[in-house]
């Protein structure tokens, strides 16, 4: 009982946990742009990319489920799976919007191009953040074998008490 208290203690409030959030995901991202960068001087860049998003995207899940969500411990293979589909949207959302721009501005500018990216990436961001914290991360969900509910039955009592020997007797 007491574990569990000092559990719900260990959880971080919401905008403890999203400045968290930002500090890890931030931070990850900078030695992500900066190892990139490295190795696409030895290999093509889409290689390169594409083997760091992997090894951010799993750092980053340790880091959210150690220091972010306050889960206590390593991140289960089942919360990288999920933190990374959740990646892979957020992916997505920013691809989409800078397609957008694409084909609403002919020749859109650099600024613009980076409020449009900055603008996506700050929306899946808080959006990966609701998901991670809500469903990755959270506490409150029990096992699954332990969500069934109890069956209550009534007992029935006779006002005569079984006869002990023919109890015995019956054994």
């Amino acid at each position: 009982m007491e574990t569990a208290q000092r559990q719900q203690r260990a959880t971080p409030g919401a905008f403890t946990a999203f400045a968290r959030f930002a500090l890890c995901g931030g931070g990850v991202g900078i030695a992500s742009s900066f190892a990139v960068a490295a190795l696409a001087s030895c290999m093509p860049w889409v290689l390169a990319n594409a083997l760091i998003t992997v090894v951010s995207t799993l750092l980053a899940t340790e880091l959210h489920a150690r220091f972010t969500f306050g889960a206590g411990g390593r991140a289960t293979w089942r919360q990288h799976a999920q933190s990374a589909g959740s990646a892979a949207a957020a992916y997505a959302v920013t691809c989409l919007a800078m397609l957008g721009l694409q084909e609403l501005v002919a020749a859109p500018g650099a600024v613009l191009e980076q409020v449009v990216y900055l603008s996506a990436a700050a929306l899946a961001g808080a959006g990966r953040f609701v998901l991670l914290r809500l469903v990755v991360f959270a506490r409150n969900r029990q096992p699954a074998a332990t969500t069934a509910r109890p069956v209550h039955t009534t007992v029935a009592r006779t006002s005569d008490p079984a006869d002990a020997t023919a109890l015995c007797h019956a054994a």
